[in-house]
């Protein structure tokens, strides 16, 4: 049975319900409405010559098409592409060459070229033809492919197969209490695994009301949630913390709000402290492009007493957790996260030998460095190849930035690495917050907190940290920066 079958039977059983909502337009899609135009897509692909396995990219920001033609290419099997569109024209260009795409879909005029056909649809008229032939697709065939964000290295074209969505939408629904009444609204852009995956697709498939955003705005995002009675919202630490910061957040009306949920980083306690007082409640969850991306859960009344924590792995989740020398880590022992499950993607596009690389056993190998408390609660560390070594000894960034941020000048703070000639590499901090701040006063306060071969050497503050398009710290710029002042 293909996975698409899902749309097309709540279609069915909820045609006047409304599934989508256009922000910027204020148009309502109703469950009906939004079939008959993914319909019309994959009738237009169709009889253009479109075949089971060909690509067929679209950059374009946050709007409904994104919805529309990843359904009626999954109609068809085809393989759904949304490009990045804060990349470079050259950037672009290389990833659109090596997707090769059947048809090319932009939202704006662009130099990008292609061997395949293009469309622009600001001047596109989509054909009222309905009829295609549904192309049988196996849960294992590939429908979406989504790019890394490239920090290190060459981005890899990650393939969602059949399976792997649907594990994640049915995990999310049931470890999350998800209601078909439920609204949400998707800043997250879409060739980010968050746009489709954390909350869009879920909701979806129970009949739920998704309103599209074509970008992240703390004020306008407060407003929205109070017109439009949002239940369910979705963002990462440092949206949460300029929402906080904007003038609007204790003016607002958030009652409609059930719960939050958080990813990419740890929320610290100052910021679920904040929340609470306004009687709103942190789930907080983990996971990554290639697996999941809900992966773990950490539920509301866990919040402050297992804090920094990603929580358990959801029910779809086997995890293994190895040390350096290969052995199964301890509890509190520090090792890499390997993940294994029906949510795992099915390859890297056009690069197998990189994909299976990635794999020890049947366990895909995340990189991330975690430890295991003695309750079964998972804390993510830090980064495989963020990890420094310093005077000889391990030092990862995400333990130093928790002890970090619990001091009260400190509102965000990021840790890089930057080499030295004494103590070979050691740590260089960005933080936002009280500018006044010394780093003898900040070395002060975390003798009691971090052993002090643990203590950036650097300190800098900033006004904003750069941000890749997932929302998180772009480590990679930050350490850039840092190599420039050193």
């Amino acid at each position: 049975m293909s996975w698409v079958n899902f749309f097309n039977k709540i279609s069915l059983n909820e045609p006047g319900k409304i599934a989508l909502i256009e922000e910027a337009t204020g148009t309502k899609w109703s469950y009906r409405k939004l079939r008959l135009e993914v319909d019309r897509w994959a009738s237009f692909f169709q009889k253009n010559g479109v075949q089971k396995g060909d690509r067929i990219a679209l950059k374009a920001q946050n709007r409904r098409e994104h919805i529309s033609i990843f359904l009626a290419s999954a109609q068809i099997g085809a393989i759904f592409v949304p490009l990045n569109w804060r990349l470079s024209s050259d950037e672009l260009q290389k990833i659109v060459d090596r997707v090769d795409p059947y048809y090319l879909i932009l939202d704006e005029e662009t130099d990008l070229k292609t061997s395949g056909f293009m469309i622009d649809l600001n001047i596109w008229n989509l054909p009222c033809d309905y009829k295609f032939n549904s192309v049988s697709t196996s849960k294992s065939d590939p429908l979406l492919m989504l790019f890394t964000s490239g920090t290190s290295g060459l981005p890899k074209g990650v393939l969602f197969h059949g399976e792997m969505l649907e594990a994640n939408q049915w995990a999310t629904v049931k470890e999350w209490g998800l209601k078909k009444d439920d609204i949400t609204v998707v800043e997250t852009p879409f060739f980010h695994t968050g746009g489709y995956n954390v909350l869009l697709l879920p909701l979806l498939l129970i009949g739920g009301t998704v309103i599209l955003s074509k970008g992240f705005d703390p004020k306008g995002t407060l407003e929205l949630i109070e017109r439009e009675k949002i239940s369910v919202y979705f963002a990462v630490p440092t949206m949460f913390q300029r929402m906080a910061e904007s003038k609007s957040f204790n003016e607002v009306n958030l009652s409609s709000l059930r719960f939050l949920i958080s990813g990419g980083a740890p929320c610290s306690p100052e910021l679920i402290d904040t929340y609470q007082k306004r009687n709103l409640s942190f789930r907080q969850g983990f996971g990554m492009t290639e697996v999941g991306p809900n992966c773990f859960s950490l539920k509301e009344d866990m919040a402050l007493s297992k804090m920094g924590s990603v929580g358990k792995p959801m029910k779809h989740t086997k995890t293994m957790v190895l040390k350096e020398d290969g052995s199964f880590a301890k509890v509190n022992e520090v090792g890499e996260l390997l993940l294994s499950g029906p949510h795992v993607c099915s390859g890297y596009f056009n690069e197998q030998k990189r994909f299976k690389d990635s794999f020890f056993k049947n366990f895909f190998k995340t990189g991330d460095l975690v430890r295991v408390d003695s309750d079964g609660f998972y804390y993510i560390v830090g980064r495989k190849k963020e990890m420094y070594i310093s005077g000889g000894e391990n030092v990862y960034p995400a333990e130093v930035e928790r002890s970090l941020a619990l001091h009260p000048s400190i509102e965000e703070v990021a840790v890089v690495s930057v080499p030295h000639k004494e103590w070979g590499e050691v740590g260089f901090a960005f933080y936002r917050g009280n500018s006044s701040l010394e780093l003898n006063i900040l070395r002060k306060f975390l003798n009691t907190k971090l052993c002090r071969y643990k203590h950036p050497l650097y300190l800098e503050n900033i006004v904003d940290f750069p941000l890749l398009g997932s929302g998180k710290i772009n480590k990679s710029s930050l350490r850039q920066e840092a190599l420039n002042k050193v």
